[in-house]
């Protein structure tokens, strides 16, 4: 056994320390917990803005959930399930592309996925070297208010000093009490995203975000799926009710079965392998048995913040797990910040990526502001669903005067080329102002659009300023502009 001594001097606190045996010392300006895409962003910006920077990161590749795990696989799987759909199906037939022996390869699909996961994972390290951001793979700890330590799975510790600690170590999947995941049979968002066959019967917990796509995934290509929810609707949390219908009835015309208003009591594994779910109406009711090959647990998801030494430094969570922040992303202990999903808020990449950049910027005495109204959601399935600012039933709730401009996809003229005409776009606006309060899309490009909304909501536009706004022809961006016509004159031109 070697020991090694070393000796350091930290200027900042003008004393000496001492370090021994296989613990090695690293001073810094920021240490941030964490590689997802608050963690990395932040750690680069920092750099940027001239701070010696460490990212601490427990996986053996950066990126955290999202890109390991989370938005990046998963879409990939959406996109190339979403092809393998219109090919097998009656979709390119209906266009007059006849293909036969279209057949599914599962394997490759997913190498596919894993190729693009690599390649991205990848990147963050090379922008690490680039940005000159010191990456420290172990488990990061707070055993300080100025002091992280990073233990590896060898054991051996990195003890980082810092005159500024961030917290982004992102959320994990929520367990369902009582039914244990073993990611072959019984299944997290994880672990359907790396399923060897496709299940001929799949029960989905949740209808919320993940549940609806991951159920539309494996729909796609060749499951009975059948979403079991809680809440009497689909798209969970802040979703508009008008679009969520619609989007529902949508989703049911695919194939996607739905059991709204159900809890589910708990789940057995039979002898021959299949699953038998029991639920019953959440309002209380006959109970109902129902059988699976695979069920997938995605009731949500919340604060990773175990074992990360916030007692050490007498730091609190809420009652829902999360850290308490004030406006400049800090705890109670001035040196200690905290971002994404471990704070109050939408558990969304993008604004994790936000927060992290705000907050360094605030840390070197920039200004600190984030508009959490401007910020966009998007559901990933075909059509695609988006929305951002208020729904009709928060403005009703709130009491806001306001008013409601329409437009319809199938009116579009680039949709109905495309002959991808489910959906429509809904703008709500106040009555007095014109000012927009809300943009609510359900259809294809969606994602893309609803970009353009939060922009005109960040600067303050009103519904008139963007139908005056020339839009290109024909794209389906037009229909966003036609519903603001809609909403500021009463009336649109092509409905």
């Amino acid at each position: 056994n070697v020991s090694w001594l070393f000796l350091y001097y930290m200027p900042s606190q003008a004393s000496l320390a001492w370090c021994v045996s296989c613990t090695y010392i690293v001073d810094a300006d920021v240490t941030v917990v964490g590689s997802g895409p608050g963690g990395y962003v932040a750690a680069i910006k920092a750099t940027q803005l001239g701070f010696k920077t460490v990212c601490v990161e427990k996986n053996p590749t950066l990126g955290g959930t999202c890109l390991n795990v989370g938005c990046i696989p998963s879409k990939a799987l959406l996109n190339n399930s979403y092809l393998y759909h219109q090919a097998h199906g009656k979709d390119f037939e209906s266009r007059g592309i006849e293909i036969s022996g279209i057949t599914l390869n599962l394997e490759k699909m997913m190498s596919q996925k894993s190729g693009a996961v690599k390649a991205l994972t990848g990147g963050i390290a090379h922008l690490f070297k680039q940005n000159k951001v010191t990456h420290v793979n172990g488990f990061g700890r707070i055993t300080g208010k100025n002091q992280v330590t990073a233990t590896a799975e060898d054991g051996s510790e990195q003890v980082i000093n810092s005159n500024n600690i961030l917290i982004a170590t992102g959320s994990e999947v929520t367990p369902f009490p009582g039914i244990e995941v073993d990611e072959d049979t019984v299944v997290s968002s994880t672990g359907a995203l790396d399923l060897k066959k496709v299940p001929e019967q799949l029960i989905v917990i949740g209808a919320g975000v993940i549940g609806v796509e991951l159920g539309s995934v494996w729909q796609r290509l060749g499951s009975n799926v059948t979403a079991v929810e809680f809440l009497g609707h689909v798209g969970g949390m802040g979703i508009d009710m008008e679009i969520s219908k619609n989007f529902q009835r949508i989703l049911q015309k695919q194939g996607i079965k739905f059991k709204l208003g159900t809890k589910v009591m708990g789940a057995i594994k039979r002898p021959d392998g299949k699953i038998d779910v029991a639920v019953e109406a959440a309002a209380g009711g006959k109970n109902e048995t129902l059988t699976c090959d695979v069920l997938l647990v995605c009731i949500g998801r919340r604060p990773f913040t175990r074992n990360l030494g916030l007692e050490n430094v007498g730091l609190e969570l809420d009652n829902r797990g999360r850290i308490p922040v004030n406006n400049r992303f800090q705890t109670k202990v001035p040196s200690i910040y905290a971002i994404g999903d471990v704070i109050a808020g939408p558990m969304l990449a993008h604004k994790a990526e936000d927060e992290g950049i705000i907050c360094v910027e605030g840390m070197a005495g920039g200004g600190v502001h984030i508009d959490y109204n401007c910020v966009p959601s998007v559901v990933y399935t075909h059509p695609e669903v988006a929305w951002v600012g208020k729904t009709e039933e928060q403005l009703k709730e709130e009491g806001i005067p306001y008013k409601v401009g329409k437009f319809p996809f199938a009116a579009n003229s680039r949709a109905k080329t495309n002959a991808d005409t489910d959906g429509l776009v809904k703008i709500l606006g106040h009555k007095e102002t014109d000012r927009i309060l809300g943009a609510h899309i359900l259809g294809c490009g969606a994602g893309e659009i609803i970009n353009e909304a939060t922009l005109a909501m960040e600067y303050g536009a009103s519904c008139e300023d963007v139908a005056r706004v020339c839009h290109a022809h024909p794209t389906v961006s037009e229909a966003f502009r036609e519903a603001n016509l809609a909403a500021s004159f009463g009336k649109a031109i092509n409905f």
